[in-house]
């Protein structure tokens, strides 16, 4: 009976091969020649861009050079010249985790994958699979081996909308597929699986992923003897050109349509080439008014300033902004770069440049969260003292030495951690990292809304000065979830997708509460002092009650100002990046100033874009609930805080160390132990005239003078128009970041 069952078994099982093998007929080609345009819509249902035209050339087998043909196997199907068509493992364990909801699985040979290219729909269904299981079998008597693989190489999707091997070929080296070397070759087979994650030009975080698939296809080619073991250690990683969007993409057009189409994809909502199929239309939650308003924002405020011909750095200057309503998470706007055909990399998205003393208010947050002391047991508030003094020595931390720099070596003493955020003092927040646990500051940044995989977030001192590479819209995303109380909801730039009139379901937002109520709202209130009487005070132009922070970039490639109303939260950042080698680049002199600081032309474009965004709308104060001892210091008579000290005096005045207070406030005050000049009064080495200091030497960290009321100093001399003292990751403590061991060494806050 045993063995009856089984050849029953067995016979029942050959008798559906066979049944399928017979009804299963090849169909004629898919009609990728009628592919659909995506069509992309503002809130309002105005159309911001069209995509979908299909970038394919055929081109027989004998144009693709051998190499690239191997490096194709290599990557995909070793065996695909010596075995079947199919393989019947793979295939049951890539139907098991389509069944079981593990998502998209790879197993299928390059046969199955042609059928599925050619023949099928892209569809993960088990009757799918079965079909192309019969289709591939049978193909694989009819036709040849090299007219399959012709098949597969012209019909597999590269991303940058190219399809087939010879429009990837021009679309990142700019050249026909049969002159690639074998490191190109090598690389376009690296992108078969997955497009979007390891093109390396639209997504430069993601080139160690990109670069450890490039080894693993060029070592297969050796091990199968396709490739001598001398000539591959020859072969160096060919980064592909910077891609350029088709026309219709011009202008922010094209950085929108990627932004979304990365966002449908991460998230599952579509995948890569169902979406590249076209046919979808999608609303996304950008509002047309405020795109146009940050458009307008960014070429007023610093497009209009460059002059490539009598500054080259100038052509090194990059921008990218996103703004966030922080009750909804929806992106209302988004500013990507100068034109998406002329430089393709989104400057809201990507993932590549450190986010300075931007992250020093998540470290103060995370204090508040965790009920931190400092190391001799005090609470840490906004009125907290801590020794400012510079390359001081972390206490409480036992990974080694670690001693940053503040900017420009300045000597603050004793300062209230209020004071230390308006100048951002890389001492004392290196050592407030330490006192609440700097596992603990990640753990708040990553519940605030900063990715956890973000490029060095590592857990350090040196957390606390920003050496991480989280993107714009990271940051805006973070930023949000302070002005909005602590509460959390991830961004989202889709409000609706349908495609033939059906519409695709949505991921449900879920806000989760990151961080109580009392750490992001007393956060906010001394981040609302960094605009007041800091390093942000050009933000007050906007006119808006507003809370912010500066921050500068590693050598200065790269300045920031994050900031927020009650209403909106928007990051802007301007950027130093090579036009033809990608290579970040500092942007000492650009624009005409000695150095660009995230207090002038990011804090600018911020306060102009709020200005213009929120015209019309009520204008809504912030509704605090602060830690117990987070009030203000009461303020001493302001005749008494007039005189300036006498030079070298540790007062924690303006004058003693930050930006000074901006001349028309009149009535000096001292506020969380900062001095601000009254009207008319003394600086040091000049006269305030008429309330505008002219030439008054206010002894900046950084050495500028205040000229108009505006600080015109700047680091190293002049530049940022608020004398940005903030920096970014500088002076030796961007090492520190990878292991703390480092101890700082220049002049800036540059960790």
């Amino acid at each position: 009976m045993v063995l009856g069952a089984f050849i029953l078994f067995i016979l029942l099982g050959v008798g559906a091969f066979m049944t399928g093998y017979f009804l299963v007929n090849i169909p004629p080609a898919n009609a990728m020649a009628t592919k659909q345009s995506n069509v992309y819509l503002y809130s309002d249902g105005t159309e911001i861009a069209r995509d979908g035209k299909v970038n394919r050339e055929n081109v027989p087998l004998s144009k693709v050079p051998k190499k690239v043909q191997h490096a194709v196997l290599a990557a995909e199907d070793r065996d695909f010249y010596s075995e079947s068509a199919v393989d019947p493992k793979a295939m049951l364990r890539a139907g098991w985790n389509t069944l079981t909801g593990k998502g998209k699985q790879s197993g299928s040979t390059i046969t199955q994958q042609y059928v599925k290219n050619y023949y099928l729909a892209q569809e993960q269904t088990v009757s799918r699979k079965v079909k192309e299981f019969f289709i591939a079998i049978k193909l694989d008597r009819e036709v040849s081996k090299d007219e399959i693989l012709q098949g597969y190489l012209n019909t597999s999707y590269f991303g940058r909308s190219a399809y087939g091997v010879q429009a990837a070929a021009q679309a990142y080296y700019g050249k026909d597929v049969e002159d690639l070397s074998v490191g190109q070759g090598a690389y376009l087979a690296t992108l078969v699986n997955s497009p979007n994650a390891y093109d390396v030009a639209t997504h430069p975080e993601n080139k160690p992923r990109a670069v450890a698939r490039w080894n693993y296809v060029l070592d297969g080619m050796v091990k199968e003897g396709w490739l001598d073991r001398a000539e591959r250690d020859k072969v160096k990683f060919p980064m592909p050109e910077q891609a350029k969007g088709a026309p219709g993409l011009s202008g922010q057009r094209g950085y929108v349509v990627k932004a979304v189409e990365d966002y449908l994809i991460e998230n599952r909502i579509v995948d890569e080439d169902t979406l590249s199929k076209g046919g979808y239309r999608i609303t996304t939650t950008l509002q047309k008014p405020k795109q146009d308003a940050f458009v307008k924002a960014v070429d007023e405020q610093v497009m209009s300033k460059v002059d490539k011909k009598a500054r080259k750095i100038d052509k090194d200057v990059r921008v990218g902004g996103a703004s966030v309503d922080p009750k909804t998470g929806k992106v209302v706007a988004m500013y990507g770069g100068i034109d998406y055909t002329k430089q393709f990399v989104n400057n809201a998205t990507r993932r590549d440049y450190q986010v300075g003393s931007t992250f020093k208010p998540f470290v103060f947050t995370s204090a508040v969260e965790n009920d931190s002391t400092t190391q001799d047991g005090r609470p840490i508030t906004p009125n907290t003292v801590y020794d400012g003094n510079n390359r001081r020595p972390v206490q409480g931390w036992d990974g080694g030495t670690y001693a940053p720099a503040n900017e420009d070596d300045y000597q603050y003493g004793d300062i209230s951690v209020r004071e230390a955020t308006d100048k951002s003092v890389n001492s004392v927040y290196a050592q407030m990292a330490v006192d609440v646990g700097s596992d603990k500051v990640k753990e708040t940044a990553v519940a605030l809304g900063v990715p956890a995989k973000t490029p060095d977030l590592t857990a350090s001192p040196s957390i606390a000065l920003g050496p991480s590479t989280a993107s714009v819209l990271d940051m805006t995303e973070a930023y949000a979830t302070l002005a909005n109380h602590g509460k959390h909801g991830t961004y989202t730039l889709v409000e609706k997708i349908s495609k033939d009139g059906q519409d695709i379901a949505l991921p449900q937002r879920k806000t989760t509460t990151a961080v109580s109520r009392e750490a992001a709202d007393t956060t906010t209130s001394i981040l609302q002092s960094v605009v007041q009487s800091g390093t942000g005070r050009e933000a007050l132009a906007a006119g808006r009650p507003a809370a912010g922070k500066t921050g500068t970039a590693e050598n200065d490639k790269a300045a920031w100002f994050a900031g927020y109303t009650p209403d909106l939260a928007t990051v802007v950042a301007v950027m130093g990046q090579d036009p033809v080698t990608a290579a970040q680049t500092p942007l000492y002199g650009a624009l005409g100033e000695t150095r660009i600081n995230g207090g002038g032309y990011p804090a600018k474009v911020w306060a102009q874009f709020t200005k213009d965004a929120l015209e019309g709308k009520p204008v809504n104060e912030f509704d605090l609930q602060l830690e117990p001892g987070s009030e203000e210091p009461v303020a001493p008579d302001p005749s008494q805080s007039a005189q300036e000290p006498d030079e070298g005096d540790d007062t924690g005045g303006a004058a003693d160390g930050g930006p000074s207070e901006e001349p028309d406030q009149g009535g000096g005050r001292t506020q969380g132990g900062q001095t601000q000049e009254p009207t008319g009064g003394q600086g040091q080495g000049g006269q305030d005239q008429g309330g505008q200091d002219q030439g008054g030497q206010t002894q900046d960290p950084t050495g500028g003078q205040d000229q108009g009321g505006a600080a015109q100093g700047g680091g190293a001399g002049g530049g940022g128009a608020s004398g940005d003292n903030d920096g970014g990751p500088g002076g030796g403590a961007a090492q520190g970041a990878l292991g703390g061991l480092t101890v700082g060494t220049g002049g800036r806050d540059d960790d």
